[in-house]
Formats: structure tokens, sequence, C-alpha cells
């Protein structure tokens, strides 16, 4: 990238689960990781010990709160907490996935907003910044008191859709659910491809059952783009409609690789050819089933880039000029 000249005032921490990634950002920044450490006591509780002078500088904690999703999220606000009381300048909270996204509104009587609760944890544990990537719901930015910089990872899919554009051929860009059309759309629009949606109807919490497909998949690669693959009922569903439909392939990208419950059993199907993450949640040994399928891609770069814009106070939006957008 570029010598930063001035690693004795930016720090990067990492918490525990989001340490290879935090090697990746500062590899970005020529910078080694900040010294730190946590333990945790018999009683499962943790401590954060920071083990290298940081008063006065501008330090950055990276750690998704993926699973353990209540463990990392303490883990992050007491390493927030454990900055703030070393004198540090600021700290911004690098939060690459951000667990509890999904529940940002009332959609039935007597639930919370835990996202929002969360963001209030978070502000008040410190943090004078957030960096984050690809929300759920983009008015989750709303939900902070503090700057919060919302990340898409977009250019990372883009670099290597290109790079093996040709091998795709006729492309159409297939959203699984109506919500996602306009990021789909813009994807087809970068990629020269066709777009296509799903009309999906869900049975229940668990259960989708995804019925019609508007627009035309015969003798296509299908490309389907999404922010996160939870249990992957969605995707499943809508590659079998397609190939149903004449589809040639199917082609599943996702930001976050949370893979929870049947995802795994799921995602081995025969009905997807090829799964594209990134690294804002560790991968790790659970992925074997699929790993014969899997693409890796790093937003390490990224994120390095964002933070030291942040600490120039440069402009972080600049870095993504082909954005495709926020699912809402």
């Amino acid at each position: 990238m570029m010598a930063m000249g001035d690693s004795n005032s930016i720090k990067v921490f990492a918490g525990v689960h989001s340490i290879p990634l935090a090697e990746r950002i500062c590899r970005r920044l020529e910078l080694p990781v900040g010294i730190g450490r946590t333990e945790a006591f018999p009683d499962s509780e943790i401590i954060v010990k920071i083990e290298e002078d940081v008063r006065g500088r501008d330090c950055f904690v990276v750690l998704s709160t993926c699973r353990p999703v209540n463990r990392n999220l303490m883990e992050l606000l007491i390493f927030i907490d454990c900055l703030k009381r070393a004198s540090v300048a600021r700290v911004t909270a690098v939060i690459p996935y951000y667990g509890y996204a999904r529940q940002d509104r009332k959609d039935e009587g007597r639930t919370p907003i835990t996202a929002k609760l969360v963001a209030n944890m978070i502000t008040t544990s410190g943090a004078d910044r957030v960096l984050t990537m690809d929300l759920h719901a983009a008015q989750i930015q709303g939900f902070f008191d503090i700057p919060v910089d919302h990340m898409s990872a977009s250019p990372v899919f883009l670099n290597y859709f290109n790079s093996i554009r040709e091998e795709l051929g006729d492309l159409v860009l297939v959203s699984p659910d109506a919500g996602n059309v306009k990021v789909s759309g813009k994807y087809a629009a970068y990629l020269d491809g066709e777009l296509a949606f799903i009309d999906k109807r869900r049975i229940s919490g668990t259960k989708v059952n995804s019925t019609t497909i508007i627009g035309d998949v015969r003798n296509k690669t299908v490309l389907m783009m999404d922010d996160m693959i939870s249990t992957a009922g969605t995707v499943c569903e809508a590659a079998k409609l397609v190939l149903d439909g004449g589809a040639n392939k199917v082609i599943v990208g996702a930001t976050h690789g949370v893979l929870a419950g049947p995802a795994m059993e799921r995602l081995s199907d025969e009905s997807i050819s090829k799964i594209i993450l990134t690294d804002t949640i560790p991968l790790g040994d659970r992925v074997d089933p699929i790993r014969d399928k899997l693409v890796e891609l790093s937003v390490g770069d990224l994120l390095g880039d964002a933070i030291h814009n942040i600490h120039h106070n440069l402009s972080v939006s600049a870095l993504f000029r082909k954005d495709t957008g926020s699912k809402r």
C-alpha cells in the first residue's frame, strides 16, 4: 500500500476471533498488530489487557460480532473501555460483521429492537466511531449517536468477477428476493449481465417457498449476491428454482458467511456450483463440506484503506465508487 510514516500514532488491535483479518489489515497498513490479550476467568468472565503504551494514540479494534455472538460483543465492549481508560485519543470500533443487525425493527408486538440496543452499548462503552461493512439494513447507521462509516464489499467482489468474466459467459444476476433487486441490478450493470428476481413467499421463520422467476435464466450462468448467508434456505431454494427454469449453473456470493444450522448440508447440494464469501467472519474448518467449491475473498485491504483514510481525515466513501448499495 503505502508507508504510513506514523506508526507511533496509530494502533490496530484484534479481538480473539478476528485476528487473521486484523493481520491482513495491518499488512496493508504496514503496521504490526497492537499487543493486547484477552483472557477468560474460570466462570467465563473475560478481561482485556493492553500491553503497550497507547496514550494519545488513534486506536482501532477489529472484531466481528459473529458466533459466539455474545462473547465477541462483550469482548468488543471491554476492549473499547480498556483503551478509553488508557487515555487514547480516539477509539474506532471496526465491526466487519455487525451481529443482531436483523433485529432492526418491531415487526410484531412485544419484541425488542436489539440492533439499536447494541448500538447504544457500543456508544456507551466509549467508542468514538464505528467502521462496519454491508449492514443487513442500512438504516442501522442511524441507531448510533457517533459517526458510522458503512463500507461495501462490492469492490472486492467486482474485482474477482471481472477477473473470471469470460468463464461466466452469458450472465444473469438473480435477486433471491425482491428486497435485493437494487443491489443485483447494480452488479448486473457493472458486469454487463441481465437481471431477474425470485418472487419469494415465506412460510415461517425457517421455511421459504420460492415460486416464480421474474426474468429469463434459460441457458445462462446465474449469479446470486446477498449481504449474508445464514441458514442458506433462501439461496438454495432459489438455486433449485432457476435450474428448473433452464439455467446452466448457479454461483452464489455473500459478504458474511454466517452459515448457521443446516447451511452446510444445504450448500453441499449440487445445485450450487460455486460459493464466494469474504473473511468478515472467520470460516475455519466448519466449511470443509463445501471447501471444493468455496472461494474466500479478503476485505483486509479495503478495511485497511478505510482505516488509513479515517486516521488521516480523508474520505472513506471515495474507496468504493462502484458501490452496489445496501439491501434496504
